[in-house]
């Protein structure tokens, strides 16, 4: 499993704006990525312009098929308006842990 943990720093205002193109990405994850197993958007709490993505995927080539996704190329499009500044990603191999049995 591939695990990603991307960190977006956004333009001050333009939250509302980025979270609704979020949105569509994951509405079009639910619906068709099904070797994304776990895409979650977060926002920190002590500050409403920064967001945080939790992904995790069954492997090399689930990541690449979202990231060549028309949904994403959409969403980079969008969110290059609405950055301050590039963002923070960082990919993981997955060691162990726990899940719910439901996976």
């Amino acid at each position: 499993m591939v695990t990603v943990i991307a960190k977006l720093k956004v333009q001050a205002g333009k939250e509302a704006a980025f979270e609704a193109a979020a949105r569509e990405v994951l509405a079009h994850v639910e619906q068709h990525e099904p070797g994304t197993l776990t895409y979650l958007l977060h926002r920190a709490a002590s500050d409403p312009t920064e967001y945080l993505y939790y992904e995790v995927y069954t492997d090399q080539a689930a990541l690449a098929a979202h990231g060549s996704s028309e949904a994403m190329r959409k969403f980079f499009g969008a969110a290059g308006t609405l950055l301050a500044g590039r963002p923070e990603i960082t990919m993981y191999e997955e060691i162990a842990g726990k899940r719910p049995a439901s996976r």
